[in-house]
C-alpha cells in the first residue's frame, strides 16, 4: 500500500466512532491491578519493551499469570525521560470486587522489590500487601502509542489536562485494551473502564461513583457480566458501586449467555446477553486487517 493511500485510511478510533460501536463488555478482565511507574519509552508489549529490567519484567509477568492481577506501567503526563538513575517509583495496587475495593500505594527504588509481592493474595483481594491505603480514586489513561497510535494522539492531551487539575491522581498508562475507543481509561479501585474519554468526563470520574456514559464495564467481570451489570444499572438507576455483583454467568447456548446480577438488598436479575454483528469489516486497531465488528447486546433483562 502506498504512503498516500495509507494516510487516507481512517484511524481505528474514527472507524469505531463512525459505526457508533458499543463500548459495553470491552473492558480488560482484572480482579486486581498493579500499576508500576516506569518513565521513558514504552514498546508494543510495554512490560517487556521498556526500560524496566528485562529479567524483572519477565518474572513479574510470570508471577501475575493466572492470579487475576493485571500489570500496567504508568508515568506522569508530559515529559517523562528515564534518566537511568535509581529514583523512587510510585506503585499502586488495587482490588476491584464490589464491597471489597481498596487501593494501596508505596514507592520502591528498584522494581525488583515487587518480586516479593504475593500475587495470589493480591488477586484474591487481601489488604495490606503494599504500602498505605489511598482513599481518593486514581485514573489511568492509556497513551501507549506503540501499541496503537490512537492512544497516544487522543489520550495524551486528555491525560495532561486532567493531571494539570488533579495532580498525581491521573497517570498515563500502558495498554488496557480497546484502543479503537481511545482515549481509554480505567478508574481504580473499582476497575470501571471507559472509552472516548473527555476532560469533563474524567473530572466526573475522579469526583467518585460509576458513570454510565461511555462505560466499557467493570474489570472484575467477564465481558457478558460487564454488559449485564451495566444493563441493570441503566434499567434501575442504581449508582452505588458496591450494590451490584455478577453471581453467575452460564455457559453460552444458542440463546446467548444468561447472567445473574444480584443486589445486596436481595433482588436479582437474569440478563440474556447475545452477540451481534454491526459491521462486516472494520480494523480493530490501526494498521490491522478488517475483521467483523461483533458486539455484545442485551436480549432480555428480567
Amino acid at each position: 500500500m502506498d504512503a498516500n493511500r495509507t494516510a487516507a485510511v481512517p484511524r481505528c478510533a474514527a472507524l469505531a466512532a463512525h459505526l457508533d460501536e458499543p463500548l459495553a463488555g470491552t473492558a480488560a478482565f482484572a480482579r486486581s491491578w498493579l500499576a508500576i511507574e516506569q518513565p521513558g519509552p514504552w514498546g508494543r508489549d510495554a512490560l517487556s519493551a521498556s526500560h524496566l529490567e528485562e529479567g524483572v519484567a519477565a518474572e513479574l509477568a510470570a508471577l501475575a499469570a493466572g492470579t487475576g492481577v493485571r500489570i500496567v506501567l504508568i508515568r506522569r503526563p508530559g515529559s517523562h525521560p528515564d534518566r537511568h538513575r535509581p529514583t523512587p517509583r510510585h506503585v499502586y495496587l488495587a482490588h476491584t470486587a464490589p464491597g471489597r475495593t481498596w487501593l494501596e500505594h508505596t514507592t520502591v527504588v528498584d522494581p525488583k522489590q515487587l518480586l516479593d509481592l504475593d500475587f495470589a493474595r493480591a488477586g484474591a483481594g487481601d489488604r495490606g500487601l503494599l504500602g498505605t491505603a489511598v482513599s481518593d480514586p486514581l485514573l489511568l489513561v492509556c497513551t501507549n502509542g506503540r501499541r496503537d497510535v490512537c492512544c497516544a494522539l487522543l489520550g495524551r492531551p486528555v491525560a495532561a489536562a486532567l493531571a494539570a487539575e488533579h495532580g498525581d491522581r491521573v497517570w498515563e498508562c500502558t495498554h488496557i485494551g480497546g484502543h479503537r475507543f481511545a482515549p481509554t481509561a480505567v478508574l481504580l479501585p473499582t476497575g470501571y473502564s471507559y472509552g472516548r474519554l473527555t476532560v469533563a468526563a474524567g473530572a466526573r470520574l475522579l469526583a467518585g461513583g460509576p458513570d454510565q456514559a461511555d462505560c466499557r464495564g467493570r474489570s472484575t467481570w467477564s465481558p457478558p457480566g460487564q454488559v449485564a451489570e451495566l444493563a441493570v444499572r441503566e434499567s434501575t438507576g442504581v449508582t452505588d458501586v458496591d450494590a451490584l455483583a455478577v453471581t453467575t454467568v452460564e455457559e453460552p447456548a444458542e440463546g446467548g449467555w444468561v447472567v445473574t446480577v444480584a443486589h445486596r438488598d436481595g433482588r436479582t436479575w437474569r440478563v440474556t446477553v447475545v452477540e451481534r454483528e454491526i459491521s462486516a469489516g472494520r480494523a480493530a486497531s490501526c494498521g490491522a486487517a478488517p475483521t467483523p465488528a461483533v458486539t455484545l447486546a442485551i436480549a432480555s433483562c428480567v
